[in-house]
């Protein structure tokens, strides 16, 4: 629980929680961290109290991504604006006024009807980043391994979707599962073997594995438990078995109403359920660990949708305090956003959220 007596490194305190044992207090992370419209505005605030993000970030953050740079083909920028990323998929920036987002606008696999049109794209290869200095750049942004470090990529599902697009990719899981299983193998060995490469390299520096698919909207899963267990659960339980040789924990992030599917995430091997949206239908976390707390830790779950953007300071430490008693109690959570902090979010939320979650007095 919060304690203003820090007593833990900040590594040892995550891998308490993540061991499901009681740290000296509830770790926190920053998780997607703050959209670039609600980061210029927290760090307006910060500077008028003579901070910096990243000062805050180092006394508040318990666990930190660090990833190894990209070294490969320079991605194509299209006379539309649109630009590829590493799967050959099309973003074209779109603005909401104070921001913009990347929108999928082209597919490689849009057109993909058999297995065979599978090799007329171009596959991303492991070689495309520096695993000869991610070491180096370890040691460099954690000294000492103060901090535990999240790394790694896994997202199967999804990144099938972004190289097919969202309403085909489920025709095809219903009509052309030959399609989708190929599809899925391939993605899985090109992350079995980033993640392998990046593990070597890590040399035991790197604590947590992200991996993650987004299986829940709003109101329910996006596809049924059964065409999860036949179709997408045999590529991460594959890739979690290598990486589960590396002793690192394997965090699973999904969005949405997944209430109902956490029992295949955890037989297919995750340690750890990352996001709980608990403003999705059915996400009760009370409920969620006393079904799942003694087989699952937690990661997440302040509301980025109604209390951190909409909410008073005393509403978003009530908030806080609350997941913290409830998912927090003998272990197993890592207190965090629910994703990213959005646009629009008041600062002092923020602070309220980080003043909350750590005990620390960051004015002090």
């Amino acid at each position: 629980m919060t304690q203003s007596t820090q007593t833990l490194t900040p590594r040892e305190r995550v891998w308490l929680a993540l061991d499901r044992r009681q740290p000296d207090r509830t770790p926190f992370g920053f998780g997607f961290g703050l959209q670039p419209p609600a980061r210029r505005e927290f760090d307006a605030f910060l500077e008028r109290r003579g901070l910096t993000f990243e000062e805050v970030e180092r006394r508040c953050a318990d666990l930190r991504s660090i990833y190894p740079d990209y070294v490969g083909p320079e991605l194509r920028t299209f006379p539309d604006g649109s630009v590829e990323d590493i799967w050959g998929t099309r973003r074209k920036p779109q603005s909401y006024g104070i921001g913009e987002y990347q929108e999928m606008s082209w597919y490689p696999l849009a057109e993909a009807k058999s297995p065979a049109d599978l090799d007329g794209i171009r596959w991303p290869s492991a070689d495309w980043w520096d695993f000869d200095n991610f070491a180096a750049k370890l040691k460099a942004e954690n000294p000492e391994g103060r901090w535990a470090v999240r790394s790694g990529r896994g997202n199967l599902l999804e990144t099938a979707t972004w190289m097919t697009g969202m309403e085909k990719i489920f025709i095809d899981l219903a009509e052309n599962p030959e399609l989708i299983d190929e599809t899925l193998r391939r993605i899985t060995d090109i992350y079995l073997e980033f993640n392998t490469r990046l593990l070597e390299a890590a040399n035991g520096e790197v604590d947590v594995v992200f991996t993650a698919d987004d299986l829940g909207g709003q109101k329910g899963l996006l596809l049924s438990r059964r065409m999860f267990r036949e179709r997408v659960m045999p590529h991460h339980a594959r890739l979690n078995e290598r990486l589960h040789d590396f002793d690192v924990k394997i965090m699973f992030h999904t969005d949405g109403a997944v209430m109902d599917i956490i029992p295949e995430l955890i037989e297919m091997g995750i340690d750890a359920l990352e996001a709980l949206q608990f403003d999705a239908d059915g996400m009760d976390p009370q409920l969620m660990k006393e079904r799942f707390g003694d087989r699952l830790a937690f990661h997440g779950g302040i509301s980025v949708q109604h209390t951190l953007p909409f909410g008073t300071p005393d509403q978003v430490r009530e908030h806080v305090r609350y997941l913290d008693g409830t998912l927090g109690r003998g272990g197993g959570y890592i207190l965090a956003p629910a994703h990213a902090i959005q646009a629009g979010t008041p600062p002092e939320n923020v602070w309220a959220m980080l003043e909350q979650a750590t005990g620390l007095d960051l004015a002090g």
